[in-house]
């Protein structure tokens, strides 16, 4: 009954619109059960670096309290280590991903996640690491279809490619690797590992090469970069 009564009350934020719930199927989880299922998987929401991708992220539903539980497991193993705690919740954040159809949500998505980042770290907007979390968001939440696993504007701003997704890893020492995957490429990944599959013999290192690597970068050479 409580369940229903909480539900009942938090409807109407459910949705932008009847239109956009007719033509695209819109509507919003409510907090309670986010966090409900969060806690499902609550070691790996906990964990700094376990990638999280929501293929319909909408504002950031999931995505906002996922990054919230990453920074808590964050600044409670480094408290008093300025250093480590900045550039591993910047790792926290690099594992985070979505997929969104409607362009708005989109910006909104990457606008809650840069918002509640900055305000969890204490971080101006003339912040290095301010402006790299930015560059970071405006590739790992990805304007696209994850049916179709293109995305809406291409580099030439008319046609769709293929969505590309960014491999983050620390290396130590305040330096972080990228390498880009294609998405359609990584969701393959289930065949090759499954037990008896055609392909279970296969290497998966042998198949899914990265399409881009990158060289070691900096928190200022990110947020300087295009990252294209």
């Amino acid at each position: 009954m409580e369940h229903f009564e909480r539900a009942r009350g938090c409807i109407v934020n459910l949705v932008r619109s009847k239109q956009r719930v007719i033509d695209h199927g819109e509507v919003f989880t409510p907090p309670w059960v986010v966090e409900a299922m969060l806690d499902l998987v609550k070691g790996e929401s906990e964990r700094i670096d376990s990638r999280f991708l929501e293929p319909a992220c909408g504002s950031g539903n999931f995505l906002v309290p996922v990054l919230q539980r990453k920074l808590v497991t964050v600044k409670a193993r480094y408290p008093s280590a300025d250093f480590e705690r900045r550039h591993y919740a910047l790792l926290a954040l690099m594992c985070i991903y979505g997929i969104e159809l409607l362009a708005d949500n989109v910006a909104e998505c990457r606008e809650n996640l840069l918002s509640e980042f900055g305000e969890q770290m204490g971080l101006d907007e003339a912040d290095p690491l301010f402006s790299c979390a930015g560059a970071v968001l405006e590739v790992n939440i990805v304007h696209g279809d994850a049916l179709s696993m293109r995305a809406a504007i291409g580099q030439d701003h008319v046609t769709p490619v293929p969505i590309t997704f960014p491999e983050w890893g620390y290396l130590g020492r305040g330096k972080f690797q990228r390498r880009d995957f294609r998405y359609d490429t990584l969701t393959q990944s289930s065949a090759f590992n499954a037990e008896g599959g055609l392909f279970a013999d296969a290497g998966a290192h042998e198949v899914f090469q990265p399409t881009k690597t990158y060289p070691p970068m900096s928190i200022s050479e990110i947020a300087e970069s295009t990252l294209s």
